[in-house]
């Protein structure tokens, strides 16, 4: 099954998601610059919402770039992380409406958590279509990156419980700020192996 829809139909979601977050945002009724800073949380939310999102449009499209098929269990998986992703606007309205309180930051961390999960289960599902001598699973190893996040989201819901929910929004920006360079495993992998196989096919001419 060719996958070229699948990143089409991705591609349009990503877009979707920060359109319904900038929207949330809504300018000051008045034009003191005191109404504006007080929208900090909003803007803070929508800031970290806005980055984990990126992170999420970089890293699928890394891992689709080395996916030479798809199947209906990949695209099942691939809508799995668009709904928990689709949510990302609603937990970031909560939060950022509540200034960063103890529910909205469990119910936010739990999103993100799930989204990881997702993505897991989406990366896990095209290994297996594709085998493990595959690019992605050459690339992936064994996920370290990925594990530390999962483990890092779990422990931002439970500060969010135990300790002032900003420390829980640092653990957060954190994860985030790993993820600020790209994943680029697979697409130099996937490239080193195009050049391999280019030079194998020019010495056979």
């Amino acid at each position: 099954m060719n996958k070229s829809r699948l990143e089409a139909f991705s591609d349009g979601v990503f877009a979707i998601i920060i359109t319904v977050l900038v929207l949330e945002l809504e300018a000051p009724k008045t034009d003191d610059l005191s109404d504006l800073i007080a929208m900090w949380p909003k803007v803070l939310s929508y800031m970290l919402s806005f980055v984990n999102i990126g992170i999420y449009w970089i890293n699928h499209h890394h891992l689709l770039s080395a996916v030479k098929r798809v199947n209906g269990i990949v695209l099942w998986a691939n809508l799995h992380l668009c709904f928990w992703l689709s949510l990302i606007p609603l937990t970031t309205e909560w939060l950022g409406t509540h200034s960063f309180s103890s529910g909205p930051m469990i119910l936010y961390s739990l999103d993100l958590f799930m989204c990881g999960i997702a993505y897991s289960i989406l990366q896990s599902q095209i290994i297996k279509l594709e085998g493990s001598d595959s690019v992605v699973r050459q690339a992936v190893g064994r996920d370290l990156k990925g594990k530390i996040s999962l483990a890092g989201y779990m422990i931002a819901m439970i500060l969010a419980i135990t300790a002032p929910p900003w420390v829980a929004g640092l653990t957060l920006s954190a994860i985030a700020c790993v993820w600020l360079i790209p994943d680029s495993r697979i697409e130099k992998l996937h490239s080193r192996l195009e050049r391999t196989t280019t030079s194998s096919a020019q010495s056979r001419d």
